[in-house]
């Protein structure tokens, strides 16, 4: 008797949503980095175990937005959870409710789904932190399951599996049982490129930056792509290629690594860069680079 789930991760930006589906699913597919707001669209990952397929959907931090593409951010995360039979909340071990996971909460109460309360980050709180967070959180709202986790040092993965085993329900599998995602490939490149942004340039340049494929040629055992990178200002743009092109090549190493692990073949990448004055509160260009409220 085959089973599915469909079962969306919510939580503030840099709780380590994306850290727990790649754990999950023991392959990265989420792009991660120490700033926040790193994931932008919802990602979907694919893990099937025997009869069982779980569907998890990746979601953006949910925060105060200030530019369109900040807005795109918010309803693409709460918007997950009328698509979902369960949510996953990631938080802290803060000790307390904060005022965005108080309006996660209100989403979920609203959508009336049931949930997960996750923990991370255990690895940096002590007992008496983590039992005071789940005080809070249990006097807020009547989670299924409190489970503390590490999801950088892959600790407590296996017992969030078991607490969504609950959610699972009598239905065809929706994907192929070895599909991990259905992101393309060309999508996959992008974020992959954008994370070696995120963590190579400094604070605010990250966060204006967009990567469109332009050219994505698979031809015998070399993958051939072309890819360009939005910023905001001109001034980025000379941060980003830096002295002699020096921070673009070590940009395009890093994420050549990455995309010849992933795709299993050698590639060639070539990186261009280009200006895009406050794309991010454009909506046209936000639906250009892929931001669409849509999904399409």
């Amino acid at each position: 008797m085959k089973r599915t789930a469909f079962i969306a991760i919510v939580g503030r930006p840099n709780v380590g949503k994306s850290t727990l589906l790649n754990a999950i699913l023991g392959e990265k597919i989420a792009i991660t980095s120490k700033r926040p707001q790193t994931t932008r669209n919802r990602i979907t990952g694919i893990h099937t175990v025997g009869e069982d397929q779980f569907v998890f959907l990746d979601t953006p931090g949910v925060h105060r937005p200030r530019t369109k593409l900040g807005d795109y951010m918010v309803k693409t995360a709460t918007g997950a959870l009328g698509d979902s039979d369960a949510a996953i909340l990631v938080v802290e071990p803060r000790g307390s409710v904060g005022e965005i996971e108080d309006e996660i909460i209100k989403r979920i109460e609203g959508s009336k789904t049931p949930a997960v309360l996750v923990i991370n980050k255990e690895d940096t709180a002590n007992a008496g932190e983590i039992a005071k967070t789940i005080e809070a959180y249990a006097a807020r709202f009547d989670f299924d399951a409190v489970v503390p986790i590490s999801a950088k040092n892959k600790r407590g993965i296996d017992a969030v599996l078991s607490e969504c085993e609950r959610y699972l329900t009598e239905s065809v599998w929706f994907f192929p049982e070895d599909q991990i995602t259905d992101m393309p490939e060309r999508q996959i490149a992008a974020e992959i490129i954008r994370e070696k942004l995120l963590r190579t340039l400094n604070e605010e340049i990250p966060h204006g930056t967009a990567v469109t494929i332009e050219e994505f040629l698979e031809k015998n055992d070399l993958v051939r792509i072309r890819a360009e990178i939005f910023c905001e200002k001109q001034s980025h743009k000379g941060i980003i290629i830096g002295k002699n092109g020096a921070t673009l090549k070590t940009i395009g190493s890093h994420a050549r690594e990455d995309l010849e692990r992933f795709l299993g073949v050698k590639v060639f990448l070539d990186l261009w860069v280009k200006v895009k004055e406050n794309w991010r509160d454009r909506s046209s260009l936000l639906s250009n680079f892929g931001y669409r409220e849509d999904g399409k």
